[in-house]
C-alpha cells in the first residue's frame, strides 16, 4: 500500500483517550491528532518518539492529522489499524500470500451469523475461505505477540472462524505484523490467556494461522514476509 500523499514528521508528546496524541510538528508547533487504534499500543507509544502523520481533505474534521506510524529504536511501526485490512487484502490480491493465492473473489465484511462478522471472504471455485485479520504492533524479545490488551471480541473471532470449519469452509486467523524487528510470532498468554488458550484450542480444530510481516517506511506500508508461529 503506497501512501497517496507524503506524510509529515512530528514527534509524540503523548497518546491517550485511546483514540487521540498530542505531537509536536518539524514547527515547533503542539497539535491533536487522531490516533485510530483501539488497542494499548503497548510498546509503540513512547513519549519522544519520531512518528509520521497524514492529513485529511475533509476541512470538517476535528482532527485534520492521524496518526499512522511511530519510529522505536530502528524500526517504524505501522499503527493505524483502520488499513490494516486494505493491506492484507491488497497483498492476497498481488499473489503475495501463498496459501492464498489463486482466489477468483474477494468480498470484505462478511456477515456470517446474526452476532458475527470477518473481515475478508475468498472464492476459489467452490471453495470458501473466511479470513479474520488482526493487527500485531507489539514486539518483545524478537517475538511478535498479540493481542497488546485483552480483547474478548478476538477471541469470538477465533471461536466464529472454528464453526465455520466445522461446516467445510477454510478459517484463517490472518496476524499482520507492522513492524520488522520480530523473527517470529506468538499470542500474548501474559496479556490475555484466554485468547491464547482459545488460538490453541482453534488451531487443533482446523484454523489456520498466518503471520505475515509488513516492511514499514513513510512512503509505504508492505506485506513480504512469513514468519514462523508458536503456540506455546
Amino acid at each position: 500500500m503506497q501512501f497517496e500523499t507524503p506524510l509529515q514528521p512530528a514527534t509524540l508528546v503523548k497518546r491517550y483517550k485511546r483514540f487521540l496524541a498530542d505531537v509536536i510538528t518539524e514547527g515547533g508547533q503542539e497539535i491533536t491528532v487522531h490516533c485510530p487504534n483501539s488497542g494499548s499500543m503497548r510498546g509503540c507509544s513512547t513519549p519522544g518518539s519520531p512518528v509520521m502523520l497524514s492529513t485529511s481533505p475533509n476541512l470538517k474534521r476535528k482532527y485534520p492529522q492521524t496518526l499512522e506510524m511511530i519510529r522505536e529504536g530502528d524500526t517504524w511501526i505501522g499503527v493505524n489499524t483502520m488499513l490494516t485490512n486494505k493491506i492484507v487484502a491488497e497483498a492476497i490480491l498481488e499473489g503475495r500470500i501463498k496459501e492464498l493465492r489463486n482466489i477468483d473473489t474477494l468480498t470484505r465484511e462478511v456477515c456470517t451469523s446474526k452476532s458475527s462478522r470477518l473481515d475478508l471472504l475468498l472464492e476459489r471455485g467452490d471453495e470458501k475461505i473466511y479470513v479474520e485479520i488482526k493487527n500485531c504492533s507489539l514486539v518483545e524479545d524478537g517475538w511478535a505477540t498479540f493481542p497488546d490488551a485483552v480483547t474478548a471480541r478476538g477471541t469470538k473471532h477465533l471461536n466464529e472462524l472454528a464453526e465455520l470449519v466445522k461446516k467445510g469452509h477454510r478459517g484463517v486467523i490472518f496476524f499482520c505484523i507492522q513492524r520488522t524487528d520480530a523473527e517470529k510470532f506468538r499470542p500474548a498468554a501474559h496479556i490475555d490467556p484466554l485468547y491464547a488458550q482459545t488460538l490453541a484450542e482453534v488451531d487443533r480444530k482446523g484454523v489456520e494461522i498466518l503471520a505475515y510481516q509488513a516492511e514499514i517506511t513513510p512512503e509505504s506500508i508492505i506485506i513480504n514476509t512469513k514468519i514462523p508461529c508458536s503456540l506455546k
